[in-house]
């Protein structure tokens, strides 16, 4: 119980709050408890910041940006599905209890003590940090990969493309979904620096990358890891 405890503080998270706030300051709270916490004050900077792998959780502060924060919720939930979002409201701006934008909702005033109760629960275990395919084991907080006798670090975009072809092993991904997904674009026209990515793969992951035996080409088609 204490090493997932210790796991869930040791969790990034974005928090994103108005230049000129007069709410109560949480984020030096959650410092000292062991969070890494990332500030950013407008909804532009937030959606430049989710590229992060080791980002676990968004906390949108409403409250201190005089909004109710809606649009900020939908365009994070928009520009990666699944990241969890707490949203902090107040009286003047209460959330609009018919949208769905944020996980949990806090209305102030509250304490340190129930924000860290609240957040808990939407962080990560252990077991979903970790995730293992054969003998492919991905460290997405670490940024590494563990495979044949090796361990790689890896670039954001190379975990969020080694994941999705975990998450669907034995399966042939195409090429252009595996482009659509992982750079976060509809323009599929020129995939070749998709090549490239899964190359670099193969040297983290192959006994010998020019003879590949877990991460195939499924020539025409796209790839597959085989595990």
């Amino acid at each position: 119980m204490a090493k997932r405890a210790a796991q869930k503080l040791s969790a990034r998270i974005l928090w994103v709050e108005g230049r000129w706030k007069s709410n109560p300051e949480f984020v030096p709270t959650l410092q000292k408890k062991g969070f890494n916490v990332d500030i950013v004050t407008t909804g532009k900077e937030a959606l430049g910041s989710l590229n992060r792998a080791d980002l676990h959780l968004v906390v949108v502060d409403a409250a201190s940006m005089h909004t109710s924060g809606k649009r900020i919720c939908t365009a994070i939930r928009e520009r990666v599905n699944g990241m969890p979002i707490m949203l902090i409201t107040d009286d003047d701006n209460p959330p609009d209890e018919d949208e769905n934008c944020a996980n949990v909702s806090l209305s102030l005033p509250f304490t340190s003590r129930k924000l860290v109760n609240r957040i808990q629960p939407l962080l990560p275990s252990d077991e979903d940090r970790m995730v293992k395919a054969g003998p492919v084991h991905l460290d997405i907080e670490g940024r590494q990969v563990r495979c044949n006798n090796k361990k790689t670090t890896l670039t954001p975009r190379l975990i969020r493309l080694l994941k999705m072809l975990m998450d669907r092993k034995g399966e042939v991904v195409e090429r252009e979904e595996l482009f659509k997904k992982v750079w976060r674009t509809d323009y599929t026209g020129d995939t070749r620096t998709l090549d490239v990515h899964i190359s670099w793969l193969r040297n983290a992951l192959e006994k010998d990358p020019k003879k590949p035996k877990l991460l195939r080409t499924i020539r025409g088609v796209g790839y597959r890891l085989d595990v």
